[in-house]
């Protein structure tokens, strides 16, 4: 029997398609995120030679991460990384932008170097800009390795295909989940456990859009949940708490889910339940 399971084993290790460790991928990740931000990193830049070394070696990684990953034929791990690295500027400018929104929406946010540094949200936006430029490169699963790896430490799922402009600001954070052809715009602001989805979909409608869009200068509050490929919300809109949406509502709409509380007081504290465990 257990020779018979190592056997098993053996075969699948065997077959493997890939040879690139999650760590390795990890680590890249982590590289690429102090380079961006000194915050973040645990070297010291002493000149830009070092930053231009060090861009080097990133990308040399990357094209070591993508030579042991399965690759259609006509992509080119070492052009590939190239494209990714000549990116770099971009992502690192919609990032600032991000801490920025962070910093000026959050009155416990003292500074941007506070948001880099401790902000979940900020974290999972970084990683996510990442992915999402890889994917737009159309590598396999690298991008999805990327993004759990930061639903691992954020609590927050964004898929590498979501769309996300300028000015994202995520407060919280913790139990958001966005999905793969969600499009947010501009200047939108989201809270924890929102949840941004797909309707019940077949398989087959893999490759339509699933999920909601979501114009600029949106504000969605904690627990909200919005469904479907083809739900709209209008510019300058709040989505309140626990909101149930799954139809489009124009600019400038305000939905509030209105709940029920009933508060009852007795007169003598001896008629309060109490319970014994």
């Amino acid at each position: 029997m257990k020779k018979q399971f190592a056997q098993q084993l053996f075969a699948a290790h065997a077959q493997a398609s890939s040879s690139v460790p999650r760590s390795a991928i990890c680590q890249f990740m982590d590289n690429t995120l102090q380079l961006l931000f000194p915050e973040l990193a645990e070297q010291k830049f002493n000149s830009e030679k070092d930053i231009l070394l060090h861009l080097d070696l990133l990308e040399q990684d990357l094209i070591k991460i993508l030579t042991g990953m399965p690759l259609p034929q006509h992509l080119v791990p070492a052009l590939l990384a190239k494209n990714f690295i000549t990116q770099l500027p971009f992502i690192y400018d919609l990032l600032l932008k991000d801490a920025e929104a962070i910093a000026s929406e959050d009155p416990a946010a003292q500074n941007i170097d506070e948001v880099i540094r401790t902000y979940p949200g900020f974290l999972a936006i970084a990683i996510h800009r990442l992915a999402h430029a890889l994917h737009q490169l159309q590598v396999p699963l690298l991008p999805r390795i990327l993004s759990e790896a930061a639903h691992t430490k954020t609590g927050i799922d964004i898929h590498p295909g979501a769309k996300i402009g300028s000015y994202f600001c995520i407060d919280h954070g913790t139990g958001i989940v966005i999905g793969e052809t969600t499009v947010i715009g501009n200047h939108v602001k989201i809270y924890q456990g929102v949840t941004l989805g797909a309707m019940s979909v077949a398989k087959e409608m893999a490759r339509i859009k699933r999920h909601p869009t979501i114009e600029d200068y949106v504000v969605i509050y904690a627990g909200a949940t919005i469904l479907g490929g083809n739900t709209v919300v209008g510019s300058n809109s709040i989505i309140g708490g626990n909101v149930w949406l799954t139809e489009s509502v124009p600019p400038y709409s305000r939905l509030y889910h209105k709940a029920q509380i009933r508060v009852s007081r007795s007169e003598d504290p001896e008629d309060s339940i109490v319970f014994s465990i």
